[in-house]
């Protein structure tokens, strides 16, 4: 089985990729619980300029557990309020039907109505994550690697526990490689797309991280094994881009341990919100 990280982007290019992370664990390993005597392999990282290349590649696979960098679902206030399908599945197929300005505009007029200090709504699991309201259009505009990424996902035939019943050997689950990374560097920044911010105090946040995940210091018990190679690379992405896939790896190594049927996600989720990963 393979265990996947993605960090994603919703209008990829060769100059901005969707990334892969992947592991692997054999099979007498699937759904036992991750100690600290356990490693995180990371054997490769593949890239993607188009999103018809990433859900292609995903669908040839034949079995994963995948943590991607995008929400999974939307928040319920918000959801309820536009009169939309509280039936997960129904809401993202209506929700996929939607253009990105209908989904702006839609949204900005529900931001529109609220008062400062409220514009957006919010999932529950935002507050433990520390993620940004899956409706937010921009900086960053994970509503549109929502509609992006989620409908592919379905497409795949994948199984989305506490959402969605699919193929029980490709497992989806939505993933932020943010907690994790705060898990060890607090507020420190590790990245920037920005060609000026990237200083050389990101980049000695990024050797901390990377440190951190090999030694296994953090909540998950895991401990990340790198070639120097990939080490080099890890470190020398200033966008971060790599990294935060190796993060999702994490954590969906992590998740794969504690097995099915819910991996690691607490038992009272939102049905129609999601949870993340690890959070």
């Amino acid at each position: 089985m393979q265990i996947i990280g993605c960090d994603f982007s919703s209008s990829p290019s060769k100059r901005k990729p969707v990334l892969v992370a992947i592991s692997e664990t054999a099979p007498e390993q699937v759904g036992k619980i991750a100690s600290h005597s356990q490693r995180c392999v990371l054997l490769k990282i593949v890239q993607f300029d188009t999103l018809d290349a990433w859900s292609q590649w995903l669908q040839a696979q034949p079995s994963w557990v995948g943590a991607f960098d995008l929400p999974f679902g939307l928040p319920r206030e918000l959801v309820q309020t536009l009169h939309w399908p509280t039936d997960w599945l129904a809401c993202m197929r209506h929700y996929a039907g939607l253009s990105r300005e209908d989904i702006r505009s839609t949204f900005k007029a529900f931001s529109d109505a609220r008062p400062a200090g409220g514009k957006f709504a919010h999932r529950a699991t935002d507050v433990p994550a520390g993620s940004s309201p899956s409706m937010k259009w921009v900086n960053p505009p994970v509503a549109y690697m929502l509609h992006a990424g989620v409908p592919r996902l379905i497409k795949t035939g994948c199984h989305f526990p506490g959402l969605h019943q699919g193929n029980a050997n490709k497992v989806a689950l939505e993933a932020y490689p943010g907690l994790l990374a705060r898990e060890v560097l607090g507020h420190r920044s590790y990245k920037s797309d920005d060609k000026a911010r990237q200083t050389p105090e990101r980049l000695i946040a990024r050797k901390d991280l990377i440190t951190a995940l090999e030694l296994g210091q953090t909540r998950l018990g895991l401990r990340l094994k790198l070639t120097h190679a990939q080490r080099d690379l890890l470190v020398g992405d200033a966008k971060g881009d790599s990294l935060d896939a190796v993060l999702c790896l994490m954590q969906a190594a992590w998740a794969q341990g504690q097995g099915a049927p819910r991996y690691g996600l607490p038992p009272d989720s939102d049905p129609l919100e999601g949870w993340i990963v690890t959070a």
